[in-house]
């Protein structure tokens, strides 16, 4: 059965609202019990968003897809040619949802309810990051979309707990997350200032992921020896 449009909006926003109060709630706690050990806290910080993510895209992709992400909406708009209208909602309800998120997880640990970060974010190697965790994140769930039913949703968690440590940004790859870690001065934060170089680099990323697969997607199949 089709799910209305309204629908998927609603579960794209609560989903996207979940993974922040996931991610910015997780990093609280986890800088408040680790102290000084910022390995430790990031470790916990990345295995809560890493499970949080696998539960939420296994909730929520029956019913929109699960993207809970501006940049994986707009390169499957490209690929599947959704209508403009369509993704731009699916946007819309994103970033709501993400400010929602960041609201939820300052409530929950008594946190100023919006505070502009201080957290520098600033260095052409994170922006660098920024491309190269984007561009990964896009070509699992694309490539994941061959294979066996059911498996991306782990394979996506898997990689962004990977990714929190090979990439020196801690891999955001998503510019509605990017936006409401601004509005956190907390341990998962980005300066304000500094996210326009994190979205141009998603952008890339998404860009280079989405040409690489349809390239890929063009490509006729071997025939096997006779």
């Amino acid at each position: 059965m089709q799910v209305s449009l309204s629908r998927r909006l609603a579960a794209e926003a609560v989903g996207t609202a979940l993974l922040l109060a996931a991610v910015v709630g997780s990093g609280i706690m986890a800088e408040r019990l680790a102290g000084s050990d910022g390995a430790l806290a990031l470790l916990a910080n990345t295995i809560a968003t890493g499970a949080a993510l696998v539960a939420l895209i296994l909730a929520f992709g029956p019913l929109s897809g699960a993207h809970l992400n501006p940049a994986v909406t707009l390169a499957q708009a490209v690929r599947e040619g959704t209508p403009a209208r369509e993704a731009a909602a699916y946007v819309a309800a994103q970033l709501a949802g993400a400010f929602l998120g960041v609201l939820a997880a300052h409530v929950m640990f008594g946190e100023p309810l919006l505070a502009a970060s201080t957290h520098a974010r600033s260095t052409p190697a994170e922006a660098a990051s920024e491309v190269v965790a984007t561009f990964g994140l896009l070509t699992v769930i694309f490539g994941c979309a061959r294979g066996p039913a059911g498996m991306a949703p782990f394979a996506v968690g898997a990689y962004i707990t990977a990714a929190y440590w090979f990439t020196a940004s801690t891999s955001f790859a998503n510019p509605a997350v990017t936006l409401a870690r601004a509005a956190t001065d907390t341990f998962t934060g980005i300066r304000p200032a500094d996210t326009p170089a994190f979205l141009a680099a998603q952008l890339a990323g998404a860009v280079l992921a989405t040409a690489l697969f349809r390239w890929l997607d063009a490509t006729p199949e071997r025939k096997e020896a006779a």
